[in-house]
């Protein structure tokens, strides 16, 4: 995550904020797999806002390295989203599609980018304090 902050010289400069994964590395990749930060104690993100990171500029960046198997080429993927363009209080709907046994059968691709209403939990902002 980058973020703007204000130094000692009173300048507000972009800080870069490594967010530790749930799963750092995937062996075989799955139909689909959603990359979750935790946001506890440990994270740059405990404590603050959506407000806190909007203020701050907030910008994630998600760079993702992977290989073609058929190939054995180095694939990658980035993306940015600013804090601004990021959907709160949401996860996303299950994409899979199943049989009658409840065995998938693969991934509904008109639902790829959907999602539904989520609690979020009530925190403390650091702003606020």
């Amino acid at each position: 995550m980058l973020s703007k902050f204000e130094n000692a010289d009173g300048n507000r400069i972009r800080k870069y904020h490594p967010l530790q994964l749930e799963r750092e590395r995937v062996v075989f990749f799955p139909l689909s797999w959603t990359v979750v930060h935790p946001i506890d104690e440990n994270s740059p993100m405990f404590g603050l806002s959506r407000e806190d990171l909007m203020a701050n500029d907030a910008e994630f960046l998600i760079l993702l390295t992977g290989t073609d198997e058929t190939f054995s080429q180095t694939v990658h993927a980035r993306s940015s989203y600013r804090a601004d363009e990021v959907v709160w209080g949401a996860k996303f709907v299950n994409v899979y599609k199943y049989d009658h046994d409840g065995h998938i059968l693969g991934v509904d691709m008109d639902r790829f980018h959907s999602f539904e209403r989520a609690q979020l939990p009530q925190i403390a902002s650091i702003s606020g304090a």
